[in-house]
C-alpha cells in the first residue's frame, strides 16, 4: 500500500464491511450503542460518510455537494447500497496523490492522509458499535485500534465537547487498546 493511513482504512472498512455482511432482516431496527441510532441510521451514517469521499477529495466543499446526501441512502438494498459506497471511497483514496490532497469539511481544510485516518477512526468504532447492536463478535482488529487510540488522544477534550462524543469513561490502566480507544469516544467496553 502507499501509506500506512490507507492500509488502515481498509481494515477498518473491513471491519465494518464485516458486520454489515451479518445484518439479517430482523436486525435493521435493533439499538446501537448510539442512543439514537438504529442499526439502520448507524449503516446510513457510514453510507453517507463513503459517499462525501468522492467528491471531497475531487476538491469539492461542503457547500458544493449541498443536501445530495442528506436522509436515506440505503434504500431497499442497504447491504448493496454499503458495499457500493465503500468501493467508491477505497477508489478515491487510492487514486495517485488522493492522500497528497486537501479536503474542504464542514469544519475547516485538512490534509486528505488526516481525512482519511480519521474516516478509519470513525468505521473502526462504528464496527464496533455495530457489533454491538447486532450481537455479534466485537473484537476490532487489535493494530487499527492501537492506532485509532494514538490519532484520537491527543484530542481528547475536543472529542467531548464536540458534541458527537460522551464524556470519557475511565478504564483501568492496563486495559486494551480497544477498551482504551472506545472509552476515549465515552462507549463503555
Amino acid at each position: 500500500m502507499e501509506d500506512r493511513v490507507l492500509e488502515l482504512h481498509a481494515i477498518a472498512m473491513d471491519e465494518f464491511g464485516l458486520r454489515v455482511a451479518m445484518i439479517n432482516n430482523d436486525a435493521w431496527n435493533a439499538p446501537t450503542p448510539c442512543s439514537e441510532w438504529s442499526v439502520r441510521d448507524l449503516v446510513n451514517h457510514l453510507v453517507v460518510e463513503q459517499l462525501w469521499v468522492p467528491p471531497l477529495l475531487a476538491g469539492r466543499t461542503v457547500a458544493d455537494v449541498g443536501d445530495r446526501f442528506d436522509g436515506d441512502q440505503l434504500g431497499e438494498d442497504p447491504v448493496g447500497r454499503w458495499t457500493e459506497a465503500s468501493v467508491g471511497a477505497q477508489h478515491a483514496l487510492a487514486e495517485p496523490g488522493a492522500l497528497d490532497r486537501e479536503v474542504h469539511l464542514s469544519y475547516g481544510t485538512v490534509d486528505a492522509r488526516r481525512y482519511c485516518m480519521e474516516m478509519a477512526a470513525d468505521l473502526a468504532v462504528h464496527a464496533w458499535d455495530l457489533a454491538r447492536g447486532l450481537g455479534v463478535d466485537d473484537r476490532v482488529d487489535p493494530e487499527l485500534m492501537a492506532e485509532v487510540y494514538d490519532y484520537l488522544s491527543p484530542m481528547a477534550g475536543a472529542l467531548a465537547g464536540s458534541g458527537m462524543f460522551g464524556e470519557p469513561v475511565p478504564v483501568p490502566d492496563d486495559a486494551g487498546p480497544q477498551a482504551r480507544t472506545l472509552a476515549l469516544t465515552g462507549r463503555r467496553p
